[in-house]
């Protein structure tokens, strides 16, 4: 029946199967779903391929390097000391802890596994700048996710990052008694800093992750940062 359907205008434009059997408008594809050629929207049901899988771990350890370049910097001298041990230890808990609960809470829901739709051009990451204008006369607003779930996955993923820092790094140090405060005040800059960048360079780090994994190593080393303090004293 879906062969049938009449041309959608623009590359994401799709029509939902409605409860009485019958087509709805085109439009926008609901999460979950992506249009395919015969203008229909249909449910991700793929799973997801091992180098996804791997973008998504990248993804996962920036935040963690992050929180250790941080913890590092904000030590006193080169030894990595007890402070540094429980605080990276956090640091680890959180990321793993948010990972987890953002594959928990992608579809399949509960399962350790990821339904996904597969990625077949750079301009399915931004379906926001290929809404069609019919006629010329009104915008037909068609934005959807059509590379589910590895947009939103990520963003819950620094969102449940950001939360579990709040809640266990606070508990920890005061159980502890060490002081941490610098590093937690660096990751409320960070956190929203590295969603930015998800969000709008998300289509360049799956195809080239190794180009933004060498930058973030060296520029984030916290031995070059000291080294150069040395020389300027």
């Amino acid at each position: 029946m879906s062969a049938t359907l009449q041309r959608c205008p623009g590359l994401y434009c799709g029509r939902q199967r409605l409860e009485n059997n019958t087509w709805s408008e085109c439009g926008a594809c609901p999460r979950g779903f992506r249009v395919i050629e015969s203008y229909e929207c249909t449910r991700c049901k793929d799973d997801l391929d091992a180098y996804s899988w791997f973008y998504l771990g990248f993804m996962a350890m920036l935040p963690l390097m992050m929180h250790c370049f941080f913890i590092d910097l904000d030590a006193k001298d080169r030894k990595f000391s007890r402070k540094q041990l429980i605080l990276t230890s956090c640091a680890l808990a959180e990321t793993i802890i948010a990972a987890l609960f953002s594959i928990l809470l992608m579809e399949p829901m509960g399962q350790f596994r990821l339904y996904a739709c597969p990625v077949n051009k750079f301009s399915d990451w931004y379906t926001l700048f290929y809404n069609p204008t019919p006629n010329y006369e009104k915008l037909l607003h068609c934005t959807q996710e059509a590379v589910y779930p590895l947009q939103t996955i990520v963003l819950v993923f620094y969102f449940l990052c950001l939360i579990n820092m709040c809640i266990i790094r606070p508990l920890v140090s005061t159980a502890c008694k060490i002081r941490g405060k610098a590093p937690i005040y660096a990751a409320l800059y960070f956190l929203p800093l590295l969603t930015f960048l998800h969000a709008l360079a998300c289509g360049l780090i799956l195809p080239f992750p190794s180009i933004f994994y060498i930058l973030t190593v060296r520029f984030t080393d916290p031995a070059e940062f000291r080294d150069a303090e040395a020389r300027s004293n």
